[in-house]
Formats: structure tokens, C-alpha cells, sequence
């Protein structure tokens, strides 16, 4: 009787989805290997991105110098945000900087890419001097940018007088200072270069083939099959561009110092430089994690707005 009540009422089987996910013991040791060979990045992960990432939140609502006990004071770091001047003038400065660079650095990596392009025996020795800017750390290409735009004995400044136009304080007058600042940001397309050549080798030469045949000239071809089908290698670099022109610091450092900051005229505070001035120099720690996440904020919505505009713009097939 008890035989034929199992058999009648069979035991109940796992769900789909429990079996999917249920390890045997070999993936259950694969697994654990996996961990282990993975586990310095995962405390790295932990120690240096998680946990400062909570603690800025904690500590960007109390006023706290980095040194005792914080005091909580709720809102009041974001509230002075809005009274700051300085503020204000940080994100100006440094939203106009990345507006300013970023398609400028599109156009130059573009224009550095079709000349790497060429059938020509000396382009990979153009490839290399190109390139090298690049590699050079940005402490030290500022150093050399420094001796280049110098108003008395610049390259620059002597190329401007040959020409027959005034010479010019690239770091003493508010009205170009950032301009400098665009500029120095181009020694370092030969980066983005590179990866515009290899979008550019990407692209299949039937197109062109057949522009060729429909009497497509040299512009022709390049507004209506270079382009389009760059579109999603110019995209990255427009959301690289955001990232290092938001935090742009260490050429602002060098070139222009830091006492007093944002010389000439605050022209050139930027927001990064203006957040370490009063985490490290003015030992408002509170204050700065309030402004380290109203830029988090920033860059993130800057980000959505490029990938959700960029559903009208890039193509990722030849149709």
C-alpha cells in the first residue's frame, strides 16, 4: 500500500531554474580556484574603489578635516555648493575646457589617422613620431609645452611673429589661458589616432569600390562612407574625451601652479584642481567628497546624454 501511494504521488522534482544554477563539485572547485586566482583584484576592488566610494557618501555630510572625528551636518556641504562662487566658476571653467577640446581632439585624431592611412613607405616612421606624444607623462609634456608657449623665446609665440601677428601670454591672459590648455590636449592624439586607423582598416573596401564606380569623389567618400562608419570609434572617444577633460589636473598644476589657484583670474580653476584645494590644502575633506560627488553626478549624466543622442548619429552596419 505505502509502495503504491510513493509511486502514486512521486517526489517533487527542483524548479528549472535551481538545477541551472546547482554546481557539482568539480565547478564547485573550479570556482574556488577562480576566486583565489582573482582574489588581489578583488580586495584591491574592495580596499580602493568600494569602500572610498561608501565613504565619500558618509563624510560628504558632515564637516570632517581628515584628521579626529567628523561632524554630521547633513546637507549643509551641498547646500554652500550653491553659494560658492568658486563653484561655479570651477565647472564653467572646466565644462568649457571639455567642450572645447573634445571635438577639436576628434577632428585632429581624424585628420592624424587618414595621414597614417597613406600607402607610403616613411608612414610607419610618421606613425611612431606621432604616437610618441602620447607616451610621454603629462607632468613632463607640460613642462616642455611651458618652453614651447613661453611669450619671450616660445616656438610658438616666434612662428606668430614671423607671420606678422601679435605675440601672445598664452599663461597670463584669461582670455587664452584655457586655449593653451586645448591646445596642449592635442599632443596626445596620437593615441586616439591609432585607434581611428584601426576603424578606419575596419572598413570594407567594397564601399569604396562602388563609390569609385558611381563617380564618388575623394569628399563625397568620406562624408558618405568614412564617417557614418567611424561613427562608433568617434563615439568612444567622445566618452574617453569626457572622462580625462572633466578630470584634467595635472597640466593646470604644472603649468600654472597652485598659489594662487586658478591664476590668471581664475581663468583656469578648474574643478578637479578646486577640489584638491580644499580636500589636501584647506582640510574641508567634507566639502570636497560633496564636490567629488556632484561631479560623479555630472559626468554621469553627461555620459547618458552622448549614449542616448548617439542613437541618432552611430552606425554600426554597412546598410
Amino acid at each position: 500500500m505505502a509502495t503504491q501511494t510513493a509511486a502514486a504521488y512521486p517526489a517533487p522534482r527542483r524548479p528549472p531554474t535551481a538545477r541551472r544554477f546547482a554546481l557539482g563539485r568539480t565547478e564547485r572547485r573550479n570556482l574556488a580556484l577562480g576566486l583565489l586566482f582573482i582574489s588581489p583584484w578583488i580586495v584591491g576592488f574592495v580596499a580602493f574603489l568600494l569602500y572610498p566610494f561608501i565613504y565619500t557618501i558618509q563624510i560628504s555630510f558632515t564637516q570632517y578635516s581628515g584628521f579626529g572625528d567628523s561632524l554630521p551636518i547633513g546637507w549643509a556641504n551641498y547646500q554652500q555648493l550653491l553659494r560658492d562662487d568658486l563653484f561655479w566658476t570651477s565647472l564653467y571653467n572646466t565644462l568649457f575646457y571639455t567642450g572645447l577640446a573634445i571635438p577639436v581632439g576628434v577632428v585632429v585624431a581624424m585628420a592624424l589617422a587618414l595621414a597614417m592611412a597613406q600607402p607610403l613607405p616613411e608612414v610607419p616612421v610618421y606613425r611612431a613620431i606621432l604616437y610618441l606624444p602620447s607616451i610621454i607623462p603629462a607632468f613632463a609634456l607640460s613642462f616642455v609645452f611651458v618652453a614651447l608657449l613661453d611669450p619671450a623665446r616660445g616656438i610658438f609665440n616666434q612662428a606668430l611673429l614671423a607671420l606678422g601677428l601679435p605675440n601672445v601670454n598664452w599663461f597670463g591672459d584669461p582670455g587664452v589661458s584655457k586655449l593653451a590648455l586645448v591646445i596642449l590636449a592635442q599632443f596626445g592624439a596620437g593615441q586616439a589616432a591609432l585607434i581611428f586607423l584601426a576603424g578606419l582598416k575596419g572598413i570594407p573596401q567594397p564601399l569604396y569600390e562602388a563609390a569609385m564606380l558611381d563617380g564618388a569623389g575623394t569628399w563625397r567618400k568620406f562624408l558618405n562612407i568614412t564617417l557614418p562608419m567611424m561613427t562608433p570609434v568617434i563615439l568612444y572617444d567622445l566618452i574617453l574625451g569626457l572622462s580625462q577633460g572633466i578630470q584634467i589636473f595635472t597640466q593646470i598644476f604644472v603649468i600654472f601652479g597652485n598659489d594662487p589657484p586658478g591664476a590668471p583670474a581664475n581663468s583656469t580653476l578648474a574643478y578637479v584642481p578646486y577640489l584638491y584645494n580644499n580636500g589636501f590644502r584647506y582640510s574641508q575633506m567634507g566639502y570636497a567628497a560633496a564636490l567629488a560627488w556632484v561631479l560623479f553626478l555630472i559626468t554621469l549624466v553627461l555620459a547618458v546624454v552622448i549614449f542616448r543622442w548617439s542613437s541618432r548619429w552611430v552606425h554600426y552596419d554597412t546598410d
